[in-house]
């Protein structure tokens, strides 16, 4: 039998204990949902085609995962028996092995899924199951294996017995089966129970009354094995995730104050000699170049940040930031946004889908919304672009070397020149050309003596 691998992920569970609206597989972790993370393990396989065992929300998986994966409907729950079979016709005609894993095991490694795989392909196992060592077994199915270290049956707790009760290795819901002998077994399952469900891990005795050999690989971190089924251990496994990512970007040259405060998802990618303070969350989509700072309380998402910049205390969404720029604290650099290189953008400024030259310096209480600034402006205190006016919303640009004094509203949409002076407290309605100065308020009245004639 050659190497070649399908997968079943079941994913048809009703996760009542979720308390939500949402499929319980779809529920994310660290930026990706808990079936994300389980379709990656397996493609530790190279796994020719994934198929996907889905029953309420089959429609939202299917929206979220399109034709990257095949479908197979569960519309009753009888066990994880009778949701192998529900793929069973996916899988006619396959000869190599087929993949089973519960698509609620979001720390399983893809490592580990290759690892297993490969000790079925050496050992010319009919299956090979992935098991776990545990300090306190209780209430997980026993691994009962012979002199010669195959695996002859699964023991359940109200039925072991004390002997067996003792066995610390335990059965992790996870399979490696020869395609052709699956099928074959899948077609022999009875259900044997008060439950009237049909129990996948009955093939290990009807594999082993075929005369086929069944194995066991031992998971190296048995937190690899651990099931979702409420939102504490949601949490639990998000919290050994976050620990894996950090742990994997400090090998890789970044450093982190305390790496259980910092927040990175899946795929985030971070240069070297990058110093990262506690409260920082980077959510997916980031690419943080090296040589950058980010200070306590910032928050980005989906947005590039360039070499050598600083962020303090910010929220950037969807953005790109240059090299050798400082944003913040408390700047807010919403979608559609480009900040060139070294920028400042400072406390309290806001910029939307804005385009900020090179060394353009927003030091302070401004607002900039659909406006393309230029190179060396030097934009002043409580300055606001009028980007509305009720009803649409309309453009800005301002020209190179611009000065803007500080108080100045440009109402959009409105064309400011290079090297324009723009007076403080100007209410700039009309275009500007090269070099001029624009002041637009009324002249200075003083009335001497008003108090007293007002009394």
């Amino acid at each position: 039998m050659g190497n070649k691998y399908a997968a079943v992920i079941l994913a048809a569970g009703e996760g009542t204990r979720m308390k939500s609206k949402t499929p319980k597989v779809l529920h994310e972790i660290a930026g990706l949902s808990m079936l994300e993370w389980v379709l990656r393990a397996s493609k530790g396989a190279d796994a020719e085609k994934c198929i996907v065992v889905c029953g309420r929300g089959a429609d939202e998986l299917k929206e979220r995962f399109g034709d990257s994966v095949l479908y197979a409907e569960q519309a009753e729950r009888k066990g994880s028996g009778h949701a192998v079979m529900c793929a069973s016709h996916l899988l006619e005609g396959f000869e190599g092995y087929t993949l089973i894993i519960a698509g609620d095991m979001p720390l399983l490694r893809q490592e580990t899924v290759a690892a297993m795989a490969a000790a079925a392909q050496a050992g010319n196992y009919a299956c090979t199951m992935l098991t776990a060592e545990l300090d306190n077994p209780y209430g997980y199915g026993r691994i009962l294996r012979n002199e010669l270290g195959d695996v002859v049956a699964i023991v359940e707790e109200k039925d072991a017995t004390d002997k067996q009760r003792a066995v610390r290795e335990v059965n992790a819901s996870c399979y490696c089966v020869c395609t052709p002998l699956l099928l074959e077994c899948l077609k022999e399952l009875k259900p044997a129970n008060a439950q009237g469900e049909y129990y996948i891990t009955d093939i290990v005795g009807l594999l082993n009354a075929k005369g086929e050999k069944v194995g066991a690989y031992v998971a190296p971190d048995a937190r690899e094995c651990m099931g979702v089924n409420d939102r504490a251990q949601l949490a639990q496994c998000a919290q050994v995730l976050r620990a894996r990512i950090a742990e994997q970007h400090m090998k890789n040259g970044v450093s982190m104050v305390d790496p259980q405060t910092v927040y990175i998802d899946a795929d985030v990618k971070i240069g070297r000699d990058t110093l990262i303070y506690p409260g920082v969350t980077l959510q997916s989509g980031c690419v943080i170049g090296e040589d950058v700072t980010l200070y306590p309380g910032s928050r980005i998402a989906n947005s590039v940040i360039g070499k050598g910049t600083t962020v303090q205390n910010s929220v950037i969404l969807d953005a790109t930031v240059g090299e050798n720029t400082t944003v913040g604290p408390y700047a807010y650099v919403r979608p559609g946004s480009g900040i060139g290189d070294g920028c400042r953008i400072g406390d309290f400024v806001e910029v939307k889908n804005s385009n900020i030259g090179n060394g353009t310096k927003v030091s302070h209480l401004t607002y900039i919304g659909d406006a393309d600034f230029g190179e060396r402006i030097n934009v002043g205190c409580g300055v606001v672009v009028v980007n509305y006016d009720g009803k649409k919303k309309f453009r800005t640009s301002v020209g190179d070397g611009a000065f803007i004094g500080c108080n100045t509203n440009l109402v959009s949409p409105v064309s400011v020149g290079r090297e324009t002076y723009i007076a403080a407290g100007s209410t700039i309605t009309e275009d500007i050309p090269d070099k001029a100065f624009a002041i637009a308020r009324s002249r200075q009245t003083v009335k001497t003596g008003w108090k007293d004639k007002r009394k």
